[in-house]
């Protein structure tokens, strides 16, 4: 069975989606930035500020290399790893893609303002709306790379993994 590939921008909901749809497939479940925060021993914020972001990049592809050697997994990308072509490649060729997206005005209510986002770290009210909207447009290109896309704007977790789930379940 190939994997099934979670990506989309921070607060989308890839890691609990994830966690739920890999329990009722019956898979193991992989969070690539949990296997970053790993083997880098410090949260994924500790690494963008220690060491920056193009370090974050590199420990994230290697993640991905490891993500993908576990069979049948469900796997939730950081909010960037599409952004890298390598990733794209090795995630496409894994299983199918889901991008998880919601409105900018969402991500930002979900995140909140004291939330630990390196990519956020220096807005706050506007600028924070004004920071995600520009992520949002810069990485539209690859998230529409993605084999499918779920709106997640006004849907529950279990919801979420349903539309999921469909999407899936007949590959």
């Amino acid at each position: 069975m190939p994997h099934v590939i979670l990506t989309g921008f921070m607060a989308t909901g890839k890691t609990e989606v994830g966690r739920r749809l890999a329990r009722r497939l019956g898979r193991p479940f992989i969070d690539v930035d949990g296997l970053v925060e790993a083997s880098a021993g410090r949260t994924v914020a500790g690494i963008f500020a220690t060491e920056g972001e193009a370090r974050f990049r590199e420990l994230e592809r290697a993640a991905v290399v490891e993500a993908c050697r576990v069979p049948d997994a469900v796997v939730a990308t950081g909010g960037g790893t599409m952004l890298d072509a390598e990733n794209r490649r090795r995630l496409a060729a894994a299983g199918p893609i889901v991008c998880l997206a919601a409105p900018a005005e969402e991500i930002l209510r979900r995140v909140g303002e004291t939330a630990q986002r390196p990519l956020l770290a220096n807005g706050r009210g506007a600028n924070r709306l004004a920071r995600i909207r520009a992520l949002l447009v810069e990485r539209a290109p690859v998230y529409a790379l993605s084999t499918h896309t779920v709106d997640t704007a006004g849907l529950e977790v279990d919801q979420v993994v349903e539309r999921v789930h469909t999407l899936v379940a007949g590959r």
